[in-house]
């Protein structure tokens, strides 16, 4: 069978050169001897020229083979070392890890995380590049991605993470201003601040039991920022939707209040995504498994 690899020759020629015997150099490469005599063909022809000289009783050397062999000297080694340090990469939690990450949910919960990450894994350095973009995690060179949307797109390898609820809130000094709305019809006489990447537009949709209630309003704030919404809120500008991730500590402490409580909004799950392929290095499940374990049970990301 035709090989397209020129190591596998080389391999089966350092062999044949050292033992001067094909059983011997296939026995040695756990091949067959079948096996060792077509590489070495094809290596010759590659070459275009005759590297051993076989008779029925004895290989020898050519002089343009024992050039070559003399040539290659070290090589095997240096190979062996190369494919160790690949292995070594691949098995041991050392190394870079890329990660593409939303900036709100970085700045709120993956900045502490990853900082005591990396202290406990000093082998380790974390490039993380903030987008709420998706990216292409193969063509951009990403070796993870985290994820806190509905969707997420296929050929990828996902771990949940957890679900966060998304909430309406607005700050008490704005309540007490403008009133705490009863039902989701009276959202329209209110500031309602707008995150302007929701893929169901202008528009919120709440859910109480069987009852669903699409809300359309005109904002007068809109933008592409968790955060600023947030700041925004807690400034007392409006009521805005939020996932617990970003206002979950605001409503715990009371910087926030939840509205219309009794109505869903649902909740935004959040996930790892690796590229499609069966070889994980160790790096990334090893980051994975402290962001799950670091996350599950965590208040913010807990779905009702």
């Amino acid at each position: 069978m035709k090989t397209l690899d020129p190591l596998s020759g080389i391999s089966a020629f350092l062999a044949v050169a050292e033992c001067l015997n094909f059983s011997r150099a296939a026995e040695k490469l756990d091949m067959s001897r079948a096996t060792i005599s077509a590489q070495l063909q094809q290596l010759e022809q590659r070459l275009g020229v005759r590297l051993l000289q076989r008779t029925t009783r004895s290989v020898t050397l050519t002089e343009a083979g024992l050039a070559y062999h003399q040539a290659l000297t070290g090589v095997l080694p240096q190979i062996r070392e190369a494919e160790r340090a690949a292995l070594a990469l691949q098995q041991e939690a050392v190394g870079r890890i890329r990660i593409s990450a939303p900036p709100d949910l970085a700045q709120t919960h993956l900045a502490p995380l990853v900082a005591d990450f990396l202290r406990q894994n000093p082998a380790i350095a974390v490039v993380l590049d903030l987008s709420h973009d998706t990216v292409n995690l193969v063509d951009q060179g990403f070796d993870l991605a985290i994820r806190g949307t509905m969707s997420v797109e296929e050929n990828v390898i996902t771990r949940r993470l957890g679900a966060s609820r998304v909430y309406l809130c607005a700050s008490p000094d704005y309540l007490r201003a403008h009133g705490n709305p009863a039902h989701p019809d009276e959202l329209a006489a209110h500031a309602c601040l707008h995150f302007s990447p929701l893929r169901w537009g202008r528009i919120w949709q709440l859910r109480k039991d069987d009852d669903t209630v699409r809300i359309p309003f005109v904002p007068p704030l809109e933008v592409n920022c968790g955060m600023f919404l947030r700041s925004a809120a807690l400034e007392g500008a409006g009521i805005t939707l939020l996932p617990a991730f970003l206002c979950g500590e605001d409503i715990r402490a009371g910087r926030l209040v939840s509205v219309l409580d009794n109505w869903s909004l649902g909740a935004i799950p959040v996930h790892a995504v690796y590229p499609d392929n069966r070889h994980i290095a160790a790096k990334v499940r090893q980051f994975v498994a402290f962001l799950a374990k670091r996350l599950t049970g965590h208040p913010d990301f807990r779905s009702p």
